[in-house]
């Protein structure tokens, strides 16, 4: 799907970025509920996610590429639907056994202790903003890949700070045109990236560039 990789920055691993957006570039509408993860305009995963969800099989190479990082990164509405103070009670979207099977950083303005789950995944919330995140998560990462896993804000802002190496956009065929969405490269600025990768389905396109 993509060229080979060279060696990682400094003996590190890249820091990686998996999306899935509208042909229009909308990740996620406004209005986020717990009924709706994905908020208004989005409906549920089907539109943006039936390929990695309902046709895996298809797309095993990009959904192991995902989750091949030795720590991810997380903004506060991707684990949570809730706003403000913590409900203590909320374990992230996954059950029990999230897939990531590492330590997993969500950034939040809202300090709260980490929460172990089954499976080796572990979360940690960050207060101090996306360096800290990265610090933390290249540390935990022992060498491997750091992933940022969304959603769109945090991947705006993790681009517009010049963290990403390596950007895979899975487009989905559809127009969202969604008022008060959220999008990609939003706010971001100039960027400079290379075309590695490209693999088309009925689905999804699946892109891969690099800085």
């Amino acid at each position: 799907m993509s060229s080979p990789r060279p060696a990682g920055p400094l003996g590190m691993g890249y820091v990686t970025c998996d999306i899935s957006i509208s042909l229009d570039g909308y990740a996620a509408g406004p209005n986020q509920s717990l009924t709706q993860p994905f908020g208004d305009g989005v409906g549920d995963a089907e539109m943006l996610h039936s390929w990695a969800f309902d046709h895996a099989d298809d797309h095993q190479d990009e959904v192991a590429a995902i989750l091949d990082a030795g720590a991810f990164i997380m903004g506060r509405n991707m684990f949570s639907p809730g706003r403000g103070e913590w409900d203590l009670g909320w374990r992230g979207w996954w059950g029990e056994d999230p897939p990531y099977h590492a330590p997993v950083f969500v950034l939040t303005h809202h300090a709260r202790d980490p929460v172990e789950m089954a499976g080796g995944t572990t979360f940690h919330f960050v207060t101090g903003g996306v360096d800290e995140a990265l610090a933390r998560a290249r540390e935990a990462a022992g060498g491997r890949n750091v992933a940022i896993a969304g959603g769109a804000s945090t991947v705006n802002e993790f681009l517009a700070a010049g963290h990403v190496d390596e950007l895979r956009l899975h487009v989905a065929p559809v127009v969202l045109d969604i008022r008060g969405g959220v999008r990609l490269f939003d706010g971001v600025g100039p960027l400079e990236l290379t075309a590695v990768g490209a693999r088309q389905t009925p689905e999804v396109t699946h892109l891969v560039y690099r800085r």
